[in-house]
């Protein structure tokens, strides 16, 4: 990742960014050819929301196939997993608030999971007799 255009007002700028990134990286790192094209492995990223009723979790999972995902969820933590021909992989996400597990939906589209799950209700009041 080296820049070219030497009259650019922010060429000392980028030189940090990527001086700072071969740092962390150890070196200049081809992503594509880890990635080999057909895997999802460090592409996944998951994202939860709170909604005034419920959780919203969005998550990208390239390179696999709708029947390749499964979801679970217990009422505090949602369960990813997906399998390509090439890797596995399983995510495990506490979420911000009890849900109501038998409420969820889920969607897959374009390589975007999205799963919206109610929250569960408050705790019922017990009469001391």
């Amino acid at each position: 990742m080296r820049r070219d255009d030497r009259d650019d007002p922010f060429d000392d700028f980028f030189r940090e960014i990527e001086r700072m990134m071969e740092e962390m990286t150890g070196g200049n790192v081809d992503i594509s050819a880890e990635a080999g094209g057909a895997g999802f492995g460090d592409d996944a990223h998951f994202s939860v929301h709170e909604t005034g009723d419920g959780i919203r979790v969005v998550g990208d999972l390239p390179g696999i196939e709708k029947e390749d995902i499964e979801v679970k969820c217990d009422g505090r933590t949602l369960t990813v997993a997906a399998r390509s021909e090439r890797r596995e992989y399983e995510e495990r996400l506490d979420l911000p608030a009890r849900v109501d597990e038998h409420t969820a939906a889920a969607s897959f589209n374009n390589g975007v999971l999205e799963v919206t799950l109610e929250r569960a209700g408050d705790s019922a009041d017990i009469d001391l007799q």
